[in-house]
């Protein structure tokens, strides 16, 4: 099948994790900030609004409740005028009063209505209120109100109020401020509308974050104005947008920071499955993943963890089987090719000898003396028993391998084993036999016949790799129940690892291309099995002084 690329970059998950978590949630957390601060301002605009109104219509009922009070006040000052005598008590009476009325700066009478008119323009020039009531003689009590204290009774509820509120007459005049700034009041005059609607908050001016509401009375004929400043606006406005801002960028945050971890404790963890199917496919059957499990591991990658080291398990397991499989395998084939080779070398040799013997025998052209034919047939003995030898050892190899090699035991005295062995030792080299017995060692539990040819094995290796004219010594002891027999020699010390495998099949201590004696290298392996067999136990040692083989049996009971 053909395959096609298209150029596109294979990101990793963390990556596509990072593309995702802008995509659904920094984006539309951007937007729904910005939405959410659009609504905001047009709340905080119209908040605004509704408290510049409400301002307004405060400082209204202010000034009802002030003139209401001081009209009361007035028509009291005036009554209690018009029942003194002397003009002398009326002036004392004004003067006392005057210093105890608070929001009053001066108390005046006015003749005429020309000298009232007087009287307040005069003091209207100074931005000072002036109330005025009409006496039973025809003239007028006019009180002059001072404006601080006008202004500390209008503005008291407003004293932390940022707003601007201005207090005019009828021409724009300036009767009364809070927070006053020349040039604010000088634009906000400018913009006011000439025709003012009465006795009604109303929303004049351009500007949408600053609301400037107008309250316009007849009695007193006087305009009220609320005046939004830009600082309160923006200030307003301003903090609730960065509220918003860092509400937004907390919940990023508090987000980035929760998938930053579940992405570094889901990342480490699929690194690890990255590394073992790696390192699976390279041959590390044994790799295993070890998940670092917390309450952020996804169950599924557990579960997908555990799976991988089972079957990693079985993989491995396998793969030993097939490795020992191998081993059997490669070792059969050793089998094979140590068999052709023993037949080559160990039959070969007896048959050739029989054969030339048996035809030097047959020959009828020829006078053979007496003495020439028996050594032929002793000759001819001598092969055949050999050759009976190696064709019964091949054949107790399936019977030691499969543990079907099976022994008659009985009480058996070493003595009589160990010396018919020694007779049936086919020649010994000029080497001594001694063996060190004592008259009442104790019967022995084996097989004879076996055991016998436990020891013409041992004594014939013994006497193949022996220096030459030296003994061979066989010391016996009895530890506990065990009858210890130690056959011994002198030769070259064997390497450790050489001594380990002559228990094993065809395993000689001279190679085929060195080779200086005969043998199957079946010898050793066959006296494991038969003293195994017997219950007993074999081991090899090897010293510079000579070489040595200890076999272990037990000793017969009485009920044996």
């Amino acid at each position: 099948m053909k395959k096609y690329s298209y150029g596109l970059k294979k990101l990793k998950i963390i990556e596509q994790i990072a593309i995702v978590f802008f995509i659904a949630v920094v984006f539309p957390m951007s937007i729904s900030g910005f939405i959410i601060n659009n609504i905001n301002q047009q709340s905080v605009r119209h908040q605004l609004r509704e408290s510049a109104i409400l301002v307004a219509s405060m400082v209204s009922d202010e000034i009802d409740f002030i003139v209401k009070t001081n009209e009361s006040t007035l028509g009291q000052i005036a009554d209690t005028l018009e029942y003194l005598p002397t003009k002398a008590s009326k002036q004392k009476f004004i003067k006392d009063f005057s210093r105890r009325y608070p929001n009053c700066e001066d108390i005046i009478l006015a003749k005429d209505v020309k000298e009232l008119e007087n009287v307040t323009q005069k003091f209207n020039l100074d931005n000072k209120p002036v109330m005025s009531t009409q006496m039973r003689d025809g003239s007028f009590l006019v009180v002059i109100f001072g404006v601080d204290n006008w202004d500390s009774q209008l503005f008291k509820s407003l004293e932390n109020d940022n707003r601007q509120i201005y207090i005019m007459d009828k021409n724009n005049r300036l009767l009364s401020s809070h927070n006053f700034t020349p040039d604010v009041f000088a634009e906000t005059i400018k913009i006011l509308p000439d025709d003012k609607i009465e006795d009604a908050p109303v929303l004049f001016g351009d500007e949408k974050n600053r609301p400037i509401v107008y309250l316009h009375r007849q009695n007193p004929d006087i305009t009220i104005v609320v005046n939004t400043t830009e600082n309160m606006a923006k200030k307003a406005i301003l903090d609730n947008r960065v509220k918003i801002i860092l509400a937004v960028l907390s919940t990023i945050l508090s987000m980035m920071v929760l998938i930053g971890f579940y992405i570094y404790y889901l990342y480490i963890n699929i690194r690890q499955l990255f590394k073992a199917v790696i390192a699976l496919s390279k041959g590390n059957y044994q790799r295993q993943i070890r998940l670092l499990t917390t309450s952020f591991t996804p169950y599924e990658i557990v579960f997908l963890a555990n799976e991988f080291n089972n079957m990693a398990s079985e993989i491995h397991k396998s793969y030993l089987q097939l490795k020992r499989n191998n081993i059997e395998l490669k070792k059969l084939n050793e089998f094979r090719s140590n068999l052709l080779d023993t037949v080559s070398h160990e039959l070969r040799t007896p048959l050739t000898s029989i054969q030339g013997y048996t035809s030097r025998l047959m020959r009828q052209d020829i006078v053979i003396d007496e003495e020439t034919k028996q050594k032929s047939l002793r000759i001819i003995k001598e092969q055949s028993e050999r050759l009976k030898r190696l064709i019964e050892d091949l054949l107790t190899i399936p019977d030691i391998e499969g543990m079907r090699l099976r022994t008659v035991n009985t009480n058996v005295w070493l003595n009589d084993v160990l010396e018919q062995s020694k007779l049936l030792l086919r020649k010994n080299d000029g080497h001594d036999i001694i063996i060190n017995l004592s008259d009442d060692f104790p019967q022995v539990y084996a097989d004879k016949g076996r055991l016998e040819q436990v020891f013409v094995n041992l004594f014939e290796n013994a006497v193949k790799y022996s220096y030459p004219d030296t003994p061979i010594i066989v010391d016996t002891a009895v530890q506990g129940d065990i009858a210890v027999i130690r056959v011994k020699n002198s030769c070259d010390k064997i390497p450790e690892k050489k001594l380990k495998t002559l228990f094993e099949k065809f395993v000689r201590l001279d190679d085929n291309m060195t080779r200086t004696t005969r043998g199957s290298g079946l010898g050793l392996f066959i006296v494991k099995g038969l003293v195994e067999a017997m219950e007993g136990s074999i081991t090899l040692s090897s010293t510079d002084e000579g070489f040595c083989a200890e076999v272990r049996i037990k000793l017969a009971g009485e009920d044996e």
